[in-house]
């Protein structure tokens, strides 16, 4: 058994692939991980999913690097798809919330509804994550948050004449991939 501080180097002795092993980090990080997540979230059940989803993310992320700081690592990934998985829930409820007043009295909110609506707007947040940082942040001010340029200036502390540039190139990379070529 692999103790949780085990470092690389000993992993190398040990015969194994100092490349990054899912199922070795696993068996060595798998309960912290779970630990510090649960401090995060406050419930065993959301902590043991964003667990399973962290090793998920390294499965589909092929990594040829050692890692020196295996639980850093984990929790900086643990710590992005907690944050993707605020944001889908922030989604959510602001799809209900925008749903409800807009159709007061007609078709019911069907789960299928709200599955087709989460899936939308998160593939919308996939294409800005994409985006340099200032020009994400710029596009979703103005058309989220309904900011005028003068307010994204001074929060990115760059001209108006750059917060525009920002929210122009996100349009034009939204333009490029809905219409190649």
């Amino acid at each position: 058994m692999l103790s949780a501080e085990m470092p690389m180097e000993a992993l190398q002795v040990s015969g194994l692939n100092p490349v990054v092993d899912v199922g070795v980090l696993y068996e060595a990080h798998g309960r912290w991980l779970q630990g510090w997540l649960r401090a995060k979230t406050r419930c065993s059940s959301r902590a043991a999913d964003l667990a399973q989803d962290t090793f998920c993310r390294l499965l589909e992320t092929p990594q040829n690097v050692a890692l020196r700081e295996p639980r850093n690592y984990l929790a900086t990934l643990a710590r992005r798809i907690l944050i993707d998985d605020i944001r889908r829930r922030d989604i959510e409820r602001a799809y209900l919330a925008a749903y409800a007043l807009d159709h007061e009295g007609s078709d019911p909110i069907t789960p299928e509804r709200i599955v087709e609506a989460v899936q939308l707007l998160d593939a919308i947040m996939r294409l800005l994550e994409k985006l340099p940082e200032k020009a994400r942040i710029a596009f979703m001010m103005v058309r989220f948050d309904g900011e005028r340029y003068d307010a994204v200036a001074a929060h990115l502390g760059v001209s108006v004449r750059m917060a525009k540039r920002y929210v122009a190139q996100a349009y034009v990379h939204c333009y490029k991939l809905a219409f190649p070529d």
